[in-house]
């Protein structure tokens, strides 16, 4: 996924218009970029794997009256970048095609590359061999591929750009006598282009013909993946270092928690004092109250809510609601911070496409986030306790900031999340030392003493191993104020009046052909990058993971036996090489050292 950009103009492109097409579309992934220009009767492509901004830089000197562009977050096709030019036809596309594998056939042309978006080459090319006409090209692509297509197809033969899009992810503008496209409608707001129109339907833009190869330089400077390939098979010696022994202590008799949850205690009969105290959460309010609080939100043009919008379980059947159920015209929102997995992505193209919903990302830098995951699970490693566990997963808490600019860009103030009522784990705090509060009523909890006492107590563990005292220490603790201090405004959940049911739920996604993991049955938390490896060191030390605590929920609630539960867990808590193995190699930590860490730590049980 990406932020693609053009201008088209009959004098030189102005710089100062470009820079601002260029930054914004860098807001969206600055993990690879390209640039298209023509000069002297020639199309030029410079692909880079390294920042747009950098890329301009060492092109700027080649003034063009066309500059086309894009800022990549790298997903499929790890070792390919964009615009991809195949026979004669260049693309930028901006989206996941999430069938590609099993169009090529289809068309009776050969694969070359990795990346995705070849096929929407290929599918040109072998449409305009065969006679068909241009303005049939775009419904042609979009007829055959699933996901997200928001394109710029650059046809020079034919002195034509087409730009379509199956979600909206894709605006255009005029300005003067110039022509500007881009992945959101601000970047073209803030140059001052009238007429700013969503791409829905096809538009074709001239552009100047040229019968000559296209002129293709590459630049690489990275010598690492940013995403480790997930594999199935791994190394047989690395997957034996992942121990799985059976729990066989002491659990509460009415749920599943075992007696090393931190803050339990347990009754005559055996039962819990998290059971005994619970509230039921999984109990929605009128779902007229929702439709009467969102009415004044509406609009008769344009897009009139925000999702926050991960790829995960909930968030996808959230996005389902509001779009069917609410009949509301949302935009999604997803931060991309690392540890979303390609499988995370390939489900919110597909949803966005399918519900036809544009995807404003903000992809943060990806390398440097990675690399203070690294530089606090070393500091982890060296002084392993279960209540710092937490910081690994910090980063994402940005969220929360950014959510802020997109509100303002859109002039959409309405955000509606999908955050599951039952996923609540008071053991991760509970190990540094923070008791359950059984009257908190959200999942993420807000306060300013409550921060501050957790804070503390975080403190306390850090001063155990100075390798927390990095680089990333102001990226947590800025993330953490965001999430827990900054009020929110028009935030409302959508499972405080649609009850959360999980049947229901995974039923209604496969309407959608959402994937799924292979490697485990769970379908929760399965495009986080983090989860398989910070449960495997919960499971290992305490004997529980977050599944525990879930399904525990769920008892109290009466969607499940215990028996049934339990069952669940034996399976879920199952160590996920594949996962494991991709999150510590995503971060550049060696497995071997960091699993027989967490194997010779201390048992609770």
């Amino acid at each position: 996924m990406c932020g693609i950009f053009g201008v088209i103009s009959s004098s030189l492109v102005n710089e100062d218009e470009l820079t601002v097409l260029v930054k914004h579309a860098q807001q969206r992934g600055r993990d690879s970029s390209g640039l298209v220009t023509f000069l002297h009767g020639v199309y030029h492509i410079y692909r880079a794997d390294y920042p747009i901004t950098h890329l301009l830089k060492e092109v700027r000197q080649q003034a063009s009256h066309v500059v086309l562009g894009h800022s990549r977050l790298v997903t499929n096709g790890l070792g390919d970048n964009q615009p991809i030019a195949r026979d004669g036809v260049a693309v930028l596309h901006n989206g996941i095609v999430v069938n590609d594998e099993a169009l090529w056939a289809e068309i009776g042309k050969e694969r070359t590359l990795q990346i995705d978006t070849e096929i929407i080459a290929g599918i040109a090319t072998a449409h305009l061999d065969s006679g068909g006409a241009l303005e049939q090209l775009p419904v042609r692509i979009l007829s055959l591929c699933r996901g997200i297509v928001a394109c710029a197809l650059i046809l020079p033969r034919l002195g034509k750009l087409c730009l379509f899009s199956n979600n909206g992810s894709l605006y255009v503008g005029r300005k003067g006598d110039a022509t500007f496209f881009a992945s959101e409608r601000y970047p073209l707001t803030a140059i001052g282009c009238g007429e700013i129109d969503q791409v829905r339907e096809a538009v074709f833009v001239d552009i100047p013909s040229s019968q000559a190869a296209l002129d293709i330089s590459d630049r690489k400077e990275r010598k690492t993946d940013l995403i480790p390939a997930l594999s199935l098979s791994g190394a047989a010696e690395e997957e034996k270092l992942l121990s799985y022994r059976r729990y066989q202590g002491r659990r509460c008799t009415k749920c599943l928690l075992t007696e090393t949850m931190p803050f339990i205690n347990f009754d005559a009969d055996g039962v819990c004092n998290y059971c005994r105290h619970y509230k039921p959460r999984n109990k929605p309010q009128p779902r007229e109250e929702l439709f009467k609080l969102v009415e004044s939100y509406r609009r008769v043009h344009g897009d009139d809510c925000l999702v926050p919008f991960s790829g995960g379980r909930d968030s996808c059947f959230g996005l389902h609601l509001i779009v069917k159920e609410l009949q509301m015209k949302p935009i999604t929102y997803t931060y991309d911070w690392g540890m979303v997995t390609d499988l995370g992505r390939r489900n919110i193209s597909r949803m966005s496409a399918e519900l036809g919903v544009e995807n404003i990302i903000v992809a943060d830098d990806i390398t440097k986030k990675r690399e203070y995951i690294a530089k606090n699970l070393r500091a982890w490693l060296k002084s392993p306790h279960l209540g710092m566990i937490s910081i690994l997963t910090a980063g994402d808490k940005h969220f929360f900031r950014h959510i802020e600019t997109i509100k303002k860009q859109t002039g959409i103030s309405l955000n509606l999340w999908g955050i599951n009522p039952l996923e609540v784990t008071h053991f991760k705090a509970g190990f540094l030392g923070v008791p359950p509060d059984f009257e908190e009523k959200r999942v993420y909890s807000h306060g300013v003493m409550k921060q501050l006492r957790y804070q503390g107590l975080r403190l306390g563990a850090m001063l155990q191993s100075p390798g927390y005292f990095n680089s990333s220490l102001w990226d947590t603790l800025s993330g953490e104020y965001y999430r827990s201090f900054t009020k929110k405004t028009d935030y409302y959940h959508i499972f405080d009046y649609w009850r959360w049911d999980e049947k229901q739920i995974d039923d209604t996604l496969a309407t959608y052909d959402w994937e799924r993991a292979p490697d485990t049955k769970t379908t929760w938390r399965i495009g986080d990058g983090t989860a398989a490896f910070y449960n495997y060191v919960y499971y290992t030390v305490a004997g529980f993971t977050e599944h525990d605590t879930f399904r525990s929920n769920q008892i109290r609630e009466g969607d499940l036996t215990r028996a049934e539960a339990l069952e669940m867990v034996e399976e879920e808590n199952t160590p996920r090489y594949p996962n494991i193995k991709w999150y510590l190699d995503a971060v550049g930590v060696d497995f071997k050292e960091a699993i027989q860490v967490v194997n010779a730590i201390p048992k609770l049980y």
